[in-house]
């Protein structure tokens, strides 16, 4: 027997994402998953999430998060239910009350390089490594990582673990803020209020424009919208002018 098509209160079937955010907003997060870890002997729990595998634009951001055991933190839960606001306050009280906490991102050009899946996994993994004191067990949503720490995939974890929450929290809020940078440099793509996410006017910004160059080139709304981009030449100018000044080093050193 099949289960029922979640439906809207409209009757109309819901889409994929729309009844994944309805299922997200049903779990609890909790500490059971940090708990069972504590009780397996480990001390230094860290929580790790990425943010950003779905956008078009700029770079996939990871964070890892070590809890206090004794210490509560209350209303984390995945990034994606909680209001812009709230996860500025969030992201805060978790720098303040946490034994350890780092970010890593890994850019567009190393994602189109090696896929995103695996960018993923680096930019989570690099997180892992940069944090001080250095975890001795690890809650990863949904991956498993390349590194010799004792670790659980769990599914759907940044609505179910406080620890992935957390890291899920820090995440967002440094990509956020990363993408309202580069809005003030290409404003003509929405950046700030989409986060290079496929929305309807970030991809009509493509067909205009096309892409930049710190757009994802292997994703296909971006291959698609091949137009040549001028936003960028005076980088390009600024690279000219620096390989021209290192020419003339060079040839000075070698007379």
């Amino acid at each position: 027997m099949k289960s029922p098509v979640p439906k809207a209160r409209s009757g109309r079937p819901l889409s994929a994402s729309a009844a994944k955010l309805r299922l997200l907003k049903r779990l609890r997060c909790t500490l059971r998953y940090e708990k069972k870890a504590w009780e397996s002997g480990a001390r230094l729990v860290a929580g790790v999430d990425e943010v950003g595998r779905g956008s078009l634009f700029g770079w996939v951001v990871a964070a890892a998060v070590i809890l206090y055991p004794a210490y509560r933190l209350r209303g984390l839960r995945d990034s994606k239910l909680l209001l812009p606001d709230r996860r500025e306050v969030l992201a805060e009280r978790i720098r303040e009350h946490c034994l350890a906490w780092a970010v890593a991102a890994v850019d567009a050009a190393r994602i189109d390089q090696i896929n995103i899946y695996h960018a993923s996994r680096a930019a989570m993994r690099e997180a892992v490594l940069r944090l001080s004191p250095s975890a001795d067990h690890l809650l990863v949503d949904a991956l498993r990582l390349d590194c010799d720490v004792p670790q659980n995939a769990i599914i759907h974890g940044d609505a179910l673990s406080a620890s992935i929450a957390a890291a899920s929290i820090l995440a967002k809020v440094e990509r956020d803020r990363m993408m309202r940078e580069w809005d003030a440099v290409f404003p003509e793509y929405g950046l700030a209020s989409h986060k290079g996410y496929s929305t309807p006017k970030h991809v009509a910004a493509l067909r205009e424009l096309g892409p930049t160059a710190l757009h994802r080139q292997s994703f296909a709304p971006v291959w698609q919208n091949p137009v040549p981009q001028e936003a960028f030449a005076f980088m390009n100018d600024e690279m000219a002018e620096a390989l021209e000044a290192e020419q003339v080093v060079a040839e000075g050193l070698a007379g």
